[in-house]
Order: structure tokens, then sequence, then C-alpha cells
């Protein structure tokens, strides 16, 4: 029997300036910038995808950049940690890397004992992780600054701070295939996979405050379905539960979605796999020009005229 749910698809987070965003994430990170395009429910501004080369899900983050936002608050209520998945031999590269472009990082630590990781923010305090493993068999990404052997494979997981970890946990399991495999102190880890792109860590601290969206923080979550049908399936299974209420399909254009809110306010998303970036662009050519939904087309001028110009460039992040 497929599974309905088998990993992470995205997560979305919000921003202030773009062309900071796009310089962090695909100049020192060495993200690609897979697809230039507008928040659908509020086209004025960009809607940015980064990924690995082709942006396949479990290696997505994308953010809503809006210029002169407040910032939020990481805490109870929200994926606190974006971690992404690099290779086992490359932590003290990422480090030099970091002290390079003056990115202050936590010093490594081991969850359940296992891969190393280091800890640090991008410019407007997003938590972000990078995860040294040999378990993660996907082939990294970058410009050509980072050498491949030391490139960003994919997302490895996330983090929810919840103060009630157990409704959380329930949803997750009961509904969403995911199986608790790791348990250390006050950190839980579920997973549907078993690899990386489909760790979800809950981590039930008490001083935590509650999250405030803003800056800095993210949107939601996307989990990953291979199809329409499995989605549709999924659906139903969160319709007879009566308390989750999804959506209805909403059409992203590159993915189609539902979304609900798990019961310690999480926004959860799922999303299929079998559309892609690919849609609108050829793989050389992705995130290249401003892609609109067709809705939108009629408007393109407008909405151009609004937006800041972005660009990346990598020059002066090369090693």
């Amino acid at each position: 029997m497929e599974n309905l749910i088998n990993g992470l698809h995205h997560i979305t987070s919000f921003a202030s300036n773009p062309q900071k965003n796009v310089d962090f994430y695909a100049g020192i990170l060495g993200l690609r910038l897979v697809k230039k395009t507008v928040n659908f429910d509020a086209p004025d501004i960009y809607h940015l995808y980064y990924g690995d080369e082709l942006g396949q899900p479990g290696t997505i983050l994308t953010f809503f950049p809006y210029d002169g936002i407040a910032k939020g608050r990481k805490g109870n209520g929200q994926v606190t940690v974006t971690s992404f998945s690099i290779p086992e031999n490359s932590l003290e590269y990422w480090m030099r890397r970091l002290d390079k472009f003056s990115i202050a990082y936590n010093k490594p630590v081991q969850h359940f004992n296992r891969e190393s990781s280091i800890y640090f923010e991008d410019p407007d305090g997003m938590g972000i992780e990078l995860v040294a493993n040999n378990e993660d068999n996907r082939p990294g990404f970058s410009y050509g600054q980072i050498p491949q052997e030391y490139s960003i494979k994919g997302i490895y997981g996330i983090t929810i701070a919840q103060n009630n970890p157990q409704a959380t946990t329930a949803v997750l399991t009961q509904e969403m295939e995911h199986k608790l495999v790791l348990e250390e102190d006050n950190r839980f880890r579920l997973t549907t996979l078993a690899q990386p792109g489909s760790y979800v860590d809950i981590l039930n601290d008490p001083k935590v405050p509650r999250g405030l969206g803003g800056g800095g923080t993210v949107h939601h979550v996307a989990f990953a379905t291979p199809n329409d049908a499995t989605q549709l399936e999924f659906r139903e299974r969160l319709m007879k539960k009566g308390y989750l209420e999804p959506t209805p399909v909403l059409d992203r254009q590159y993915f189609h979605s539902i979304y609900f809110r798990e019961p310690g306010g999480v926004l959860f998303e799922v999303a299929t796999n079998d559309i892609g970036f690919t849609l609108d662009e050829s793989k050389e050519k992705l995130g290249q020009e401003l892609k609109l939904p067709e809705w939108e087309e009629p408007n393109r001028s407008k909405i151009e005229k609004g937006l800041t110009p972005i660009e990346v460039n990598i020059e002066k992040y090369r090693d």
C-alpha cells in the first residue's frame, strides 16, 4: 500500500529584504533559486523558492519577503529550526565559510548521540542547522562557489517547539504515518522514511515563549504526498476526524496543496510531488524569470513595477 505521506516537501518562511534573502541562501549557502514567482494570495510580494538543481520535494525552502516586516519571535507553536543535510566530513568547511562571512554560529552539538550539527540564523533571525551525516545519498548543489563535496544536499528535518508535544505527536503518528524513533530528554524524533528529508523533531521546553509570526519565522511546513489521488485520500482521512478541518485543494502551479492547523498551532500543508518547477522553465533556466500564474498575467506590468529587482550574483561568495 502506498504511503499517503512520504517525508517533507518544503518549508515556507517570512523574510524582509528579498535581495538579502537571495544573497544569503543562494550566495552563502549555495542553494539554487529554482523559482521566482509571487505569493498567489498576495501577488504584490515575491514567493522565492530555493532547493537542489531541480527543486525536488524534500530540498525546498521558500520565502515571502516583505520589506519592512516586523521581526517575529521564534517559540512554541512554531517550526523553530530548519535543518539542512551536509556531507559527513564537511562541518569544518562550513564553520570556516560562516566565519568568512561573519555569521555567528553555536559550537557543534549532537542530538540523540548521532550526527554533529551547527546552529546559526539568517539575516532575519530564522533558525538554521547544518547536520553532517553519511546517510544522505542525494547529490548536493551550488552555483560553483562551494565545492561539490561540501554542498548542501537538501532538507534534513525540522524542529517544532511545543508546550504540549503529545497532541502534535498524535496527529503525526495517528494521521500522518510517522513513527516515533528516537527520544532524548525533552526532544522527540518522528519520521516516515527514516532518512534525511523526513525527520520531525518535537522539542518540549516550558521556558520557550509562545512564538509570534513575523520576519525570521516559519509560516508553514509542507509534507509530501505522491499525487492528487493520495492527497484527496489523505484529505478524506482528515475530514472523517472532524477536528482538523483541511482546506479545499488549492492550485499552487508547481504542486497542489491542502492546509490544516495541528492542535499545537503549526500550519501544516500537504503538497503533491508530481508536477515540479520545470512546468514553465527548462532545467537550465530555473529561477531566472519572474513567473506568474496565468490568472495574474494580465497584471504583469503592475506586479513587476511593484517588486524590487533581484539577482543571483555569487561571485563575491566564492571560496
